[in-house]
């Protein structure tokens, strides 16, 4: 990008008065972090989500790159739940709901936490100023059928390097299972702006976990090589998303979770990069997760109509989900999302723009 870009106005940020709702005893509130660099983020402690990202392009053009809604009662009454959302207790799929922990065996929903997963929930607002905010949401034993109380700290903090940093954190008072990421879908030519073929990705995995027709990990580990799954060289995010390649045709393009190459350090880690060559923004994702969900937005269907006016079609955007392996605790191979009372959860996944 360059150094002095001419500067545009954003088409439409969102608006505070839009975000304003009361339920169960509490507020909903909307907040925006700014940096100097002309980036600026707006979150909701409605399911502690990404609202909108203010993103400038090679020329100073300032775009919103992130999908999202203008208003609350949007996000309430959408028919795609995550967008933008902190997702929890357990990201992505579990078989069959259901998962043993301690010879006792728990039922719960079989996506992305169950039917009262994070996105819906009110968080607490713990601390703010204008680069950071820290949520706080305490989810009750019961809740979805989950053993343990358990309380999230999520921090999200913008510095003037164009880096949107998620630190997580999560203690139990009875052992239970955690696995937190964010659904942000992007498109880096501004969200509504079409396809995401042309984007080219790069994932640093040199293997993936196949999925069974429903899309539960079969329980392999496997190489990426002379596959669609091979994407350690710069790649149009289309280019493969029609092949006949069988975990291609069951999710309809990639909905897939790439194990990272990782160094064994604490620190995040390089995980993926997008480019989009039209506006030259580049997105680089770095972690401390094992792994990522690499998802093409397959299932979206133009019943949700986002703050631009559009509907918002398959294929139009992408997400990166930062994670633990799917269906961890069903898995003996897949890295554990075990938490006992006595350890702190920590994660920590960062956006940077380029």
């Amino acid at each position: 990008m360059s150094d002095s870009p001419i500067l545009t106005e954003p088409q439409a940020a969102p608006s505070a008065e839009h975000f304003i709702m009361r339920r169960d005893g509490k507020s909903v509130q909307l907040h925006v972090l700014k940096n100097d660099k002309n980036m600026a983020v707006y979150l909701t402690n409605y399911g502690a989500r990404i609202v909108s990202l203010l993103v400038p392009d090679s020329s100073g053009r300032i775009d919103d790159v992130v999908l999202g809604y203008g208003s609350v009662q949007e996000y309430v009454d959408s028919i795609e739940r995550y967008y933008g959302a902190t997702i929890g207790r357990v990201g992505n799929r579990i078989a069959n709901g259901q998962f043993e922990l301690d010879e006792t065996t728990y039922k719960v929903g079989h996506l992305h936490g169950g039917y009262h997963g994070f996105q819906d929930a009110i968080w607490d607002i713990v601390e703010s100023d204008s680069q950071s905010i820290a949520f706080r949401f305490t989810a009750l034993e019961a809740s979805d059928g989950y053993p343990g109380n358990l309380t999230v700290d999520i921090r999200y903090s913008l510095n003037d390097v164009n880096e949107l940093r998620m630190d997580y954190t999560a203690t139990t008072d009875k052992p239970t299972i955690v696995n937190l990421t964010n659904h942000a879908y992007f498109n880096l030519a501004g969200a509504g702006s079409g396809s995401v073929a042309k984007h080219r990705i790069t994932i640093h995995g040199d293997s993936f976990t196949p999925v069974t027709q429903i899309m539960i990990p079969t329980g392999e580990i496997s190489p990426v090589d002379g596959s669609p799954f091979d994407l350690r060289v710069p790649t149009p995010i289309g280019q493969h998303w029609n092949s006949m390649n069988s975990q291609i045709q069951i999710a309809g393009g990639y909905d897939h979770n790439f194990v990272l190459r990782k160094l064994g350090g604490s620190d995040p880690e390089l995980a993926a990069r997008v480019e989009d060559p039209a506006t030259g923004r580049i997105l680089e994702v770095d972690t401390t997760e094992p792994g990522v969900q690499f998802y093409t937005a397959n299932a979206l269907s133009g019943q949700d109509v986002g703050r631009e006016g559009i509907p918002y079609m398959p294929r139009t955007a992408f997400c990166l989900e930062t994670q633990h392996y799917p269906d961890a605790p069903n898995q003996p191979l897949f890295p554990s999302i075990r938490l006992n009372p006595d350890d702190t959860y920590r994660s920590t996944t960062i956006y940077r723009f380029i």
